[in-house]
């Protein structure tokens, strides 16, 4: 046991050492169970040699199996859940047989079954808003990208939603948005240069109406819309983008964190605006948008999505996600070419600070070429891209945002990762789930299948995108069950974590055995691998 100590004690130095050439590293891998379908390349890249044998149309899985599936006619972008009930859109499309967001019944995982299809103008085409509150028991979404807002309660019957209220925003451009904690507002953002923020009254959901904000305030427009401004004044500052993505809150729906979403020749504006929206949440006359931090980053990953606020160990987190990555022409500066998941601390909230990269060797910047160039949309008919999503991460969640252990984040072609985040400033990877690629098969509700040009049958699909946020059993009121998920040509699905892919597991300290030589050959191999040409 004291020898088991001492070995202990000689990894942790050693690690502790290694920091400082590990602050840019992509991540440990995770560790498989005999049988598993593992991915033979890069971590998050399905191999052309894997493509070439077929193991695509089989999926690939590490530390988790798949329970139950509904397939449906594929899906979009998002997943909300409550009680034993699970949510997802699908691509606006004449082509389908049920156009609209799809109402699942989970009672029985292994075999869920849709109820309903939810179609008034918002619900057909909610894009990222598609949005539960729990408090509540209240489903919302924003007409993408137009001026629908819908309510249904699922209080009752959660696979039978009843429409509380439809109502036209005049002006409103739905895209993204998220509820108040307490139900009383939703939040819609539209991702327009021309409107960064709208603010709705929910609290009487059969009557909800635009929250204009005060005449003359930071930002606000004459339709009562916030757009950060441009140039900064006394009133505040002034942004490289006014494209700001999805957003989250604090408990007391007081302090939102948003995703400033830059691209292209804008890209060093890409990042994270802490706000305080205390005036909306207590209903404030002339109520006004207030910034209280910001933080951007210029290191390929870019497209902000979304900013998720969570504790680990009782401190303050932002788990964020980019949806893009930058083009193959930065691959000579050292930057990524796909957008990789961070977790910022946010304890000062004027100052927030990156402490940690979840980036898959896919993210690597040494692997900048193979992430830009692999053929994962076909935009011309013949694929030679990924962009221009690629392996990018869109959206992750957390098994309690209260005290968060695992995350889950949905990455596009890398599919369905999960992170042990228990350690802050030492996440690693803890098991995956690609699931199988559908090749040219004929799914009108999937943006995927649907988003290039040519359409099916002429593409033939290798990968998945899986884009949603995932649903873990506390989100949806629940104290057990298992994680539930979308992709966007296998549907909805729902997933169990094996015992191997817990918090804190597949650790370097597992047995008294371990050779400390062997363990120092393999750290500086490791660096030496992982440093190939990453810069800060």
């Amino acid at each position: 046991m004291r020898n088991a100590k001492r070995t202990c004690l000689s990894i942790a130095v050693l690690a502790l050492m290694m920091l400082p050439l590990a602050a840019n590293a992509s991540i440990p891998v995770a560790h498989c169970r005999p049988g598993d379908k593992t991915e033979s390349g890069i971590q998050g890249l399905t191999t052309p040699a894997e493509i070439a044998a077929g193991k695509q149309t089989q999926g690939f899985n590490c530390n988790i199996d798949l329970v139950g599936q509904y397939q449906g006619e594929g899906a979009s972008w998002q997943l909300t859940a409550w009680k034993n009930c699970a949510y997802f859109d699908q691509r606006l499309n004449p082509a389908e047989t049920h156009p609209g967001t799809v109402v699942v019944d989970v009672s029985t995982p292994s075999s869920p079954k849709a109820t309903m299809w939810l179609n008034d103008n918002a619900m057909l085409d909610p894009w990222e808003s598609l949005k539960v509150n729990p408090a509540r028991q209240l489903l919302a979404a924003g007409q993408r990208p137009s001026t629908g807002f819908s309510i249904y309660d699922i209080s009752t019957d959660c696979a039978h939603p009843t429409q509380k209220a439809f109502i036209n925003i005049p002006g409103m451009q739905g895209h993204t948005g998220q509820w108040a904690p307490d139900g009383n507002t939703y939040y819609v953002t539209p991702l327009q240069n021309t409107q960064t923020i709208v603010a709705i009254d929910t609290k009487d959901p059969v009557h909800p109406a635009l929250i204009p904000c005060g005449a003359g305030t930071y930002g606000c427009g004459a339709n009562g819309f916030f757009t950060a401004p441009a140039t900064t004044t006394p009133a505040g500052p002034g942004f490289g983008t006014a494209r700001w993505h999805d957003l989250e809150f604090s408990k007391d729906g007081k302090t939102a964190y948003i995703s400033m979403l830059a691209t292209g020749t804008t890209a060093a504006a890409n990042g994270l605006v802490i706000m305080d929206f205390t005036d909306f949440q207590t209903r404030k006359a002339n109520p006004a948008y207030r910034v209280i931090g910001s933080t951007t980053w210029d290191d390929g990953s870019v497209g902000a999505q979304n900013a998720l606020f969570i504790t680990i160990k009782g401190k303050p987190y932002v788990l964020f996600t980019d949806e893009s990555g930058g083009p193959v022409t930065g691959c000579t500066s050292g930057k990524s070419a796909a957008g990789f998941p961070r977790l910022i601390d946010v304890s000062d909230p004027a100052k927030p600070t990156t402490v940690a990269k979840l980036i898959l060797d896919i993210h690597d910047p040494a692997n900048c070429n193979v992430a830009a160039t692999t053929p994962v949309a076909n935009t011309t008919g013949s694929p030679t891209t990924s962009a221009p999503f690629g392996f990018s991460c869109h959206y992750c969640n957390v098994d309690n945002q209260d005290d968060a252990k695992i995350a889950a984040c949905s990455c596009f072609a890398s599919g369905w990762r999960f992170f042990d985040i228990s350690e802050p400033t030492y996440p690693k990877e803890i098991a995956y789930f690609k699931p199988p690629a559908q090749g040219n098969k004929v799914l009108p509700g999937s943006q995927y299948a649907n988003s290039t040009n040519p359409a099916p049958p002429n593409f033939v699909r290798n990968f998945d995108w899986s884009t949603s946020k995932a649903s873990f059993p506390k989100d949806r009121g629940a104290d057990s069950g298992d994680i539930w998920i979308t992709s966007q040509d296998n549907g909805f699905m729902v997933v169990k974590l094996d015992s191997n892919a817990t918090a804190g597991s597949s650790g370097g300290c597992a047995s008294a055995d371990v050779s400390v030589a062997a363990l120092l050959v393999f750290g500086m191999a490791e660096i030496v691998r992982r440093r190939r040409a990453r810069k800060a």
